[in-house]
């Protein structure tokens, strides 16, 4: 495995230092990719990171996440300017009795979206801000939630997109139940043990089990004392939100939200492919919309373009992402770390450290997925030699990808998660991540004792 050594930790390290200091996210991911092709190319760093944007940008998968998060942008401000959105959240409010039970029907809506991370983010966000708005819900904790039931989620239900990527994982690489992959997944669920404990904690924290500590327990009082929901980030010079929901120009009404919803959800799964269920579900709007006299042919492909629009930032967010992930292959960063603590490997050790380097991987180059394909061939095989039982193992790995997910504040899934709750990447990762120390702790810990039993 070819490597740069410890420079291959470099445009990761560039990256998050210039993110906590700017407390902004596109710039030093760019500034991030940039550094990794120097590092790579020196002077002639300029044409070789343009072949990196090129490949990107030419990418079938960079393509369908422009598609499918630009559409959904576009799906939820014609939700909002319809009235169904606000219609939803009136429902939702009505049998909301206190602040505990918003985060919770956050919670339960969370795991209910289990189809995709991408689509619990946006569709969750959406229906519940206002919800949790009217019981002074910082929206940093609003985003908690919705994260913690994104790909922590989706990795315990074996009909999900994350579960049917791991599972194909778990076939190339000989891990089969009676020849399956699918049911050697789900002898793997038991074990994602980081998934299990994250999704778990939220309502603890939810009904105050848990105190909150930190920068969240200070959002948490700025919130319940002058009633302002958002960060100053997200202020005006006059300290008012910067940030306004779109007013609805017809009569609020659930079905209005629910039906698009409903069909977004059941065409995702019976296609398996979410742009197709977003395109649908924009044209089920059309054809409920329209008629309703709640807006003009005009005005439904304006607030389209406009919603498109929102999502620009967050786009420009995932696609620097991805510069960056090619400069961190370049470097080998990723086989850098592996080869690195394979030493430190031992048969009760090792699923707890392969949670955290691989872990590790998927915060840094902010490749979940990617992280996961690379590290299944090279661990499942030293888990085979030593004698650890396999199922373990994967659970480890597949557990660090979804702590990827939910840490890495530049990541895609954080970055949909900040605009469905309207913050920026940098509020989440000051609030979140101190929260989210606890499962990883945990997830360590029960890591550590698994591969003692089984050992």
């Amino acid at each position: 495995m070819e490597h740069y050594g410890l420079i291959s930790l470099v445009p990761v390290l560039v990256v998050v230092i210039l993110a906590f200091v700017t407390r902004r996210t596109f710039e030093p991911l760019l500034i991030g990719s940039v550094v990794g092709f120097i590092l790579l190319e020196g002077a002639g760093f300029f044409p070789a990171w343009l072949d990196a944007v090129y490949l990107v940008m030419m990418d079938g998968v960079t393509v369908w996440i422009i598609l499918v998060c630009g559409l959904f942008g576009s799906l939820i401000k014609l939700l909002e300017k319809s009235g169904g959105a606000l219609g939803f959240s009136a429902m939702a409010t009505k049998h909301t009795k206190s602040r505990g039970a918003a985060l919770i029907i956050t919670w339960v809506l969370g795991i209910i979206v289990f189809v995709d991370d991408y689509l619990n983010a946006l569709s969750v966000g959406a229906a519940m801000r206002k919800v949790t708005d009217h019981y002074k819900v910082p929206r940093e904790m609003l985003a908690y939630v919705i994260n913690s039931t994104g790909a922590a989620v989706c990795v315990l239900i074996p009909f999900s997109t994350w579960s049917a990527f791991m599972a194909g994982q778990l076939e190339a690489n000989n891990v089969m139940v009676g020849g399956s992959g699918t049911s050697a997944y789900i002898a793997t669920i038991p074990y994602i043990l980081y998934a299990w404990v994250a999704v778990l904690i939220v309502p603890l924290f939810a009904l105050k089990i848990l105190p909150r500590f930190g920068p969240m327990k200070q959002a948490e009082e700025r919130a319940e004392t002058t009633g302002k929901v958002f960060p100053a980030s997200q202020l005006d010079e006059n300290g008012e939100a910067a940030v306004l929901e779109s007013q609805p120009e017809g009569v609020p009404r659930v079905i209005n939200f629910a039906l698009p919803m409903l069909l977004l959800a059941g065409v995702t799964i019976y296609t398996e492919d979410m742009l197709v269920g977003v395109i649908l579900a924009i044209v089920t709007c059309a054809v409920m919309f329209i008629p309703q006299k709640l807006m003009s042919l005009n005005a439904f492909f304006d607030h389209a373009l406009e919603g498109f629009k929102d999502m620009v930032l967050v786009l420009g967010i995932i696609v620097a992402a991805f510069f960056l992930q090619q400069a961190n292959e370049g470097l080998g960063l990723t086989p850098f770390v592996i080869e690195t603590v394979e030493p430190l490997m031992s048969p009760a050790l090792l699923p707890a450290i392969s949670f955290m380097v691989v872990g590790f991987l998927a915060f840094a180059t902010g490749s979940f997925w990617g992280v996961a394909a690379i590290a299944f061939p090279i661990i499942i095989p030293l888990g085979t030699s030593l004698g650890v039982d396999l199922f373990l193992v994967s659970g480890a790995i597949i557990s660090a990808a979804a702590f990827g997910s939910h840490t890495c504040f530049y990541g895609d899934a954080v970055t949909l998660t900040c605009a469905s709750s309207q913050i920026k990447n940098m509020d989440y990762a000051k609030t979140a991540i101190p929260l989210v120390a606890l499962p990883t702790l945990l997830g360590i810990i029960l890591f550590v004792v698994m591969g003692t039993i089984m050992a």
